[in-house]
């Protein structure tokens, strides 16, 4: 991938890192049903363009791309909600949910309602925000979050189970029906 601008270099790591951004988004849209307005491909262009358009921002290495790419792509989602809700009211469309198993259910969630509830967790702590963005929005495994976040697996796996069953309180969802933790 190159950059727009053709006096622009954009830097290798990061055009390397474009397949990891795009395979994230691609697991996020899988699930989707088949009239989503949003394609894997827009959410990866979307936050390549903004993640490369950061003056100055330098990645330490791939754990830090991953964490900054997991907020772009939950940002991305959440305008592109913002944007169809504004559709909406005007053209009579449904709310734009997404299949998170963040909550530990297959059900639909709305992305503007989840952005909500996930402020209101990182009110409590933002550490547990940044596990739900890294291991949902971001792709990664709990040990990949664990590392990011400079945490051990054991207390990574404890606080997605706390966040999840946070989360699941406030969206008001219901277990899994086989109780997986999804660690």
């Amino acid at each position: 991938m190159t950059s727009e601008h053709p006096n622009e270099q954009v830097n290798p790591a990061i055009e390397d890192l474009y397949g990891i951004l795009r395979a994230i988004a691609q697991k996020q849209m899988a699930s989707e049903r088949p009239d989503h307005t949003l394609e894997a491909t827009a959410v990866v262009h979307e936050a390549y363009m903004r993640i490369t358009d950061l003056n100055d921002s330098v990645y330490v290495d791939r754990n830090h791309f991953l964490s900054v790419a997991a907020e772009t792509i939950r940002r991305v989602l959440v305008d592109h909600a913002r944007a169809h809700n504004a559709q909406k009211r005007s053209g009579g469309r449904g709310a734009m949910t997404i299949h998170s198993g963040v909550v530990g259910s297959s059900a639909p969630l709305d992305v503007l309602e989840l952005d909500d509830a996930l402020r209101r967790l990182s009110e409590q702590d933002p550490s547990y925000t940044r596990l739900v963005e890294l291991r949902f929005f971001g792709g990664l495994s709990i040990e990949e979050a664990a590392d990011i976040l400079g945490i051990g697996r054991n207390t990574a796996v404890r606080r997605w189970r706390a966040a999840r069953a946070w989360l699941r309180q406030e969206l008001g969802d219901v277990a899994d029906e086989d109780g997986s933790d999804d660690a």
